[in-house]
């Protein structure tokens, strides 16, 4: 269908556009199904276009701080199930995946000390297999050595991306705390922390070093949004997106630049709806609209930690009951989402009413109603997901806000 070429252009930014082909196969496919069928075709489709994968490669010496990093970039805390052992003693010889709880396709991966191994660099990086990991992390608790100046030299070979982390940092300020007594600041203490680490990189062999200070059990503090940002906007906008998806809500600012993240495909749903649209098929348009924006507010409701496994960990860790961070959400996720919830949030939208009133229409009129019915779709669910993702993103703004 030509006019479907107008909108493929709107989604040409998307991180997954939905290309004239794909487009094509699916209303083929759909076509010949019937009501259910054509609701899970397109429900596999969109799931589909989640599972890039991601893979993060974490280095560090034993004691660094690596697998608590690891745990707290995953949302969980060290004595949850699935957590990465912690400890003074190396006990990885070989790389280790830790999927992300909810997204299997992001994966961190544990790597061994270089000194571990006593391995050259170029000898390590191959050992590691470098060439799946889609940038490094590179970690220590004090000063950087000689051997992760090798590292980066090695890396910066294969035109990946790196990240030096200090670790630790709460413990740090907390020694300076007790060393300094009443002239302690800790912003002096901070910038001598990060010079002291650019220069030893600076000594070492790096050029223009850049050190982000993280503390793995307090991850919203000091350098984590400032590192997030930069791997953000340097990784490709299809990974990019995985990012987004799994990085915890632990800041407002996070919280924001995932609603813009997931904005981004509202157009490319659309485009879907529209396709779907214009096939002549009694109830199929309505049935599927209502198909993407369910799958639609599930993945927002898990994005922003609004599911109930991830209430009841903010639960525990805030000491705040799930009934009270429940009762400052009010988007459609608050309560269990159903079809026939979806239906009447729909109806009390004029679009969706003029949509429905389109397809009948195209029972009678198959040209004019199929060009109708596709630009109507295509309005009435990008308005709908951008409405409810709004909502919803405020839910997990509030949600953060009433946990601390």
């Amino acid at each position: 269908m030509n006019n479907l070429q107008d909108f493929n252009m709107a989604t040409s930014e998307d991180y997954s556009v939905i290309t004239q082909e794909e487009l094509e196969e699916l209303k083929e496919s759909i076509s010949t199904q019937d009501l259910p069928s054509a609701v899970d075709t397109i429900k596999h489709f969109l799931d589909q276009q989640d599972r890039v994968e991601l893979n993060i490669a974490v280095m560090g010496e034993s004691g660094s701080g690596k697998s608590t990093f690891i745990n707290a970039f995953r949302g969980l805390g060290d004595d949850d199930e699935d957590s990465a052992e912690t400890g003074e003693v190396e006990t990885t010889k070989e790389p280790k995946a830790y999927k992300h709880p909810k997204y299997k396709n992001m994966k961190l991966w544990d790597l061994p000390g270089i000194g571990t191994l006593n391995f050259k660099a170029d000898e390590y990086l191959k050992h590691v297999q470098f060439e799946r990991y889609d940038f490094f992390i590179i970690i220590t608790s004090d000063r950087f050595r000689e051997c992760h100046a090798d590292l980066v030299k090695e890396i910066k070979r294969t035109k990946k991306n790196f990240y030096f982390i200090r670790s630790k940092i709460d413990v740090s300020i907390d020694a300076a705390k007790r060393r300094q007594g009443k002239n302690f600041d800790e912003k002096k203490t901070l910038d001598n922390i990060r010079e002291d680490c650019v220069n030893g990189l600076r000594e070492i062999g790096v050029e223009d070093p850049v050190v982000f200070l993280i503390s793995g059990r307090d991850l919203n503090k000091y350098d984590f949004n400032s590192l997030h940002e930069r791997m953000e906007t340097e990784l490709p906008e299809h990974k990019r997106h995985v990012l987004m998806l799994t990085v915890p809500n632990i800041t407002t600012e996070i919280i924001e630049r995932k609603k813009k993240s997931l904005e981004k495909n509202i157009s490319s749903v659309g485009l879907l709806s529209a396709a779907v649209a214009a096939l002549p098929v009694p109830g199929l348009s309505v049935a599927v609209d209502i198909a993407l924006i369910v799958n639609k507010i599930q993945k927002y409701k898990t994005a922003f930690g609004l599911d109930d496994e991830s209430l009841q960990k903010i639960s525990e860790r805030s000491g705040k009951s799930v009934e009270f961070l429940k009762s400052v959400m009010k988007s459609v996720v608050r309560e269990e989402i159903t079809t026939a919830s979806i239906i009447l949030l729909l109806k009390q939208s004029s679009l969706y009413v003029a949509e429905e009133a389109v397809e009948r229409v195209l029972s009678f009129i198959p040209i004019i109603g199929s060009v109708l019915a596709a630009g109507l779709s295509f309005v009435a669910v990008s308005y709908m997901l951008k409405k409810i993702l709004n909502e919803i993103a405020e839910d997990g703004r509030n949600v953060h806000l009433a946990s601390m």
